[in-house]
């Protein structure tokens, strides 16, 4: 009889083990597969969240203002958010095909010729001469140059081509979320009671406490962002204007783009301080360039004081946690890297306490 109880009882826990491994076994491919479909909106979706959150108290205010009317105040930000980001890829797009326009036409009529350099870029200090000299005998001799230099100039091609295809991919995934922030602010009392659900589930009683660590985080690494991008691009603009640059307008509009998408502003910065140097006076270009090089330094020294200002955090765990996040996964990190290593520094501190 003993044996027939032992092996009843092995028999049930058998069947009962089995029936939970189909059961986890079907909700791991469940999760799988909802990842699998969801995966192509993700980063839209991130990026909607996070916007919606940095923006939801100008939203408040504004709706407010409005007469509590919570849809008008929501289309209206998107609204202004969509004209900001196709404001300036229409004029670049503008330029940009004018020019390749003209060069096509220049290229079939073959008087396409490199403008010469300014005699001055031959007095620079050891890069002077060679530059100066391959420049003027690729201006005076255009073809051989193409010919000789054919794989770099190849390479260089497939470079462009690749990273026009990243900035428009970028562009349209930043576009699709504003559309998805914008949702998210008519819901955003929803979405924050939600938020806050969640957090009680996963935290228990710290769980508020951690869901406003959150969002605190996201909205001063948003303010360190964008807070610094327009600084940057302010005074990047006042000395493209100070030395007469061609298009200072448009150098401002694309400094700003590159300093919110986290691109060093060297990129701009350095072949502006070039063509100063080539066509100014040394006194002027200069000045321009050490201007310039505080520009380009500055989001160093003004992203820790901005990004860690208002929050119960030591400003080196928000300032480690959005550079590492943007170095470990890109872009997105940068709010994502801020807001773990946050959440992971105040569970330590509560595990220590406790």
């Amino acid at each position: 009889m003993q044996n027939d109880s032992h092996s009843i009882t092995t028999n049930d826990f058998t069947r009962k083990a089995l029936e939970t491994s189909i059961k986890i076994g079907l909700v791991f491919l469940l999760l799988v597969w909802c990842f699998n479909i969801a995966k192509p909106f993700i980063n839209p979706l991130a990026w909607g969240t996070i916007i919606a959150v940095a923006l939801y108290p100008m939203h408040l205010r504004l709706s407010q203002i409005c007469g509590s009317r919570e849809k008008l105040s929501a289309g209206f930000i998107t609204t202004v958010l969509l004209l900001i980001i196709l404001g300036p890829c229409g004029i670049l797009v503008s330029m940009l095909g004018n020019e390749m326009q003209e060069l096509i036409q220049r290229l079939h009529q073959e008087t396409f010729r490199l403008p010469p350099l300014n005699e001055k870029v031959a007095s620079w200090p050891l890069i002077g001469k060679p530059i100066f000299g391959f420049w003027q005998y690729a201006s005076n001799h255009l073809d051989e140059t193409v010919k000789t230099y054919a794989p770099q100039l190849k390479e260089l091609g497939k470079w462009l081509f690749a990273l026009s295809a990243m900035a428009l991919t970028a562009i349209l995934q930043l576009l699709v979320s504003v559309v998805i922030s914008g949702l998210l602010l008519v819901n955003g009392k929803g979405g924050h009671l939600l938020a806050l659900n969640i957090g009680r589930h996963i935290a228990g009683q710290k769980g508020e406490e951690l869901t406003g660590l959150c969002i605190a985080t996201i909205r001063g690494v948003a303010r360190g962002v964008l807070g610094v991008a327009l600084i940057q691009a302010v005074l990047a603009g006042m000395g493209f204007f100070f030395a007469g640059l061609p298009g200072a307008a448009v150098l401002t509009i694309v400094c700003l783009f590159l300093a919110i998408v986290q691109l060093p502003t060297f990129i701009l910065l350095f072949p502006s301080i070039i063509y100063v140097f080539s066509t100014h006076e040394t006194m002027t270009a200069s000045l321009f360039a050490v201007w310039m090089l505080g520009v380009g330094l500055l989001d160093n020294i003004l992203k820790p004081l901005l990004m860690g200002r208002g929050l119960d955090l030591p400003m080196s765990v928000v300032f480690i946690g959005a550079i590492g996040g943007m170095l470990f996964s890109g872009i997105i990190g940068l709010f994502v890297g801020a807001v773990v290593l946050a959440v992971g520094y105040k569970l330590f501190l509560s595990w220590l306490q406790d």
